[in-house]
């Protein structure tokens, strides 16, 4: 599995862990650091492959629980794959159904051997083990799949975070005896909530597996944001720094730039395209309801300073207008803009960690 998927780290801040590197896997390389868009479905919402190429993305998320119900990983699989399903030849990254276990708590039962879920479809049970979400994510094709986790709420007590946080480990050590394709890297989830010593715990113990890249779960599940960056700060460190590091479900300005500081490569986050369907632009870090009656009559490009097809083609008034309108068009053209802001948000770190200018560049975001 070394000779398909390395991690080359390329430079180093020299105030910060912050680092810039390349993530090589079957299907092209991530340059890192760098957002993610998530396609739950095996598509980003609302915008087709080749829109989302343009947004400067290089590597998406999908969904092993939400694919494995429809429309079936068997269905994938026959037509060749996800990127062959969904049309996009980039990296691809599926979470386990982990998080589920937490988003979903009200359908679910734990047990050491598995997870039964109710299907929000027809009611029926839904049963996902380690090994049932390795053979739908090998079914599925990704480039990088996520092992099964217990995702602890916020808040938890600290025996009931510890109990998730041990059978996490005991589930990965599952995931890895089942896990079948060398083409696929099975990257290990750092659990253990706000508990920082159960997170450099559960660090050490997973990094001592040797697996091809580690992500910290667990984390905005409610907790402030202070506490995430403590979370980050106290375990990013005892990732081994020759792999990728992933911090997942994180995708606002100020949380990504303190993670990068921290050491982190990876992130992503539902969060441009949802709030793009609630008529929300993300513009320099901040959210604009481009619904309201001001920009009726404004213009001005949704961000002058955005290079995105939307920016450089369509004024607030536009998109507001459709907005308003509930036409679908508003809602793709918020997205491509959204995602473009994340996506060339983390670029723009990359370039200035490459020339050793972080610090003073992303002063604000440090603070």
């Amino acid at each position: 599995m070394g000779l398909t998927f390395t991690f080359q780290c390329q430079s180093q801040c020299s105030e910060t862990q912050a680092r810039a590197g390349v993530f090589s896997t079957p299907h092209g390389i991530v340059e890192t650091p760098r957002f993610m868009p998530v396609g739950t479905l095996a598509n980003v919402k609302t915008l087709t492959p080749a829109q989302l190429l343009a947004t400067g993305a290089q590597m998406i998320l999908a969904n092993t629980y939400h694919l494995h119900l429809q429309p079936g990983e068997d269905i994938v699989e026959r037509a060749g794959g996800l990127h062959q399903f969904m049309g996009w030849s980039q990296p691809i990254l599926t979470d386990s159904g982990g998080f589920q276990v937490f988003s979903l708590s009200e359908m679910r039962r734990i047990s050491e051997a598995e997870v039964t879920f109710r299907s929000p479809k027809d009611g029926a049970t839904i049963h996902l083990s380690p090994e049932k979400s390795i053979a739908i994510q090998n079914a599925l094709g990704a480039d990088v799949i996520m092992a099964f986790d217990e995702c602890p709420p916020y808040p938890a007590s600290r025996d009931a975070v510890e109990l998730a946080t041990d059978r996490t480990y005991r589930w990965l050590e599952r995931c890895i005896a089942a896990h079948q394709r060398s083409d696929q890297a099975l990257f290990g989830i750092v659990q253990g909530g706000v508990y920082l010593d159960l997170r450099q715990a559960a660090a050490r113990a997973l990094t001592a597996l040797d697996l091809p890249g580690y992500a910290i779960g667990g984390v905005s599940v409610g907790e402030p944001a202070e506490l995430i960056q403590q979370i980050v700060k106290a375990t990013t460190p005892l990732l081994p720094p020759h792999k990728p590091r992933y911090l997942m479900g994180i995708g606002t300005h100020r949380e990504m730039v303190q993670a990068i500081a921290a050491g982190i490569d990876l992130f992503d986050c539902v969060i441009p395209t949802r709030l793009a369907r609630h008529g929300n632009a993300i513009i320099q870090g901040k959210r604009w309801n481009l619904k309201n009656a001001q920009f009726r009559d404004d213009f001005t490009p949704v961000d002058a300073e955005c290079s995105c097809y939307t920016c450089q083609t369509f004024t607030r008034a536009y998109v507001s207008h459709l907005l308003r309108s509930q036409e679908v068009l508003g809602y793709t053209l918020l997205a491509i803009h959204n995602v473009t802001e994340l996506v060339q948000f983390t670029q723009r770190i990359r370039a200035a960690i490459l020339g050793d200018r972080f610090v003073t560049e992303f002063a604000q975001w440090l603070r």
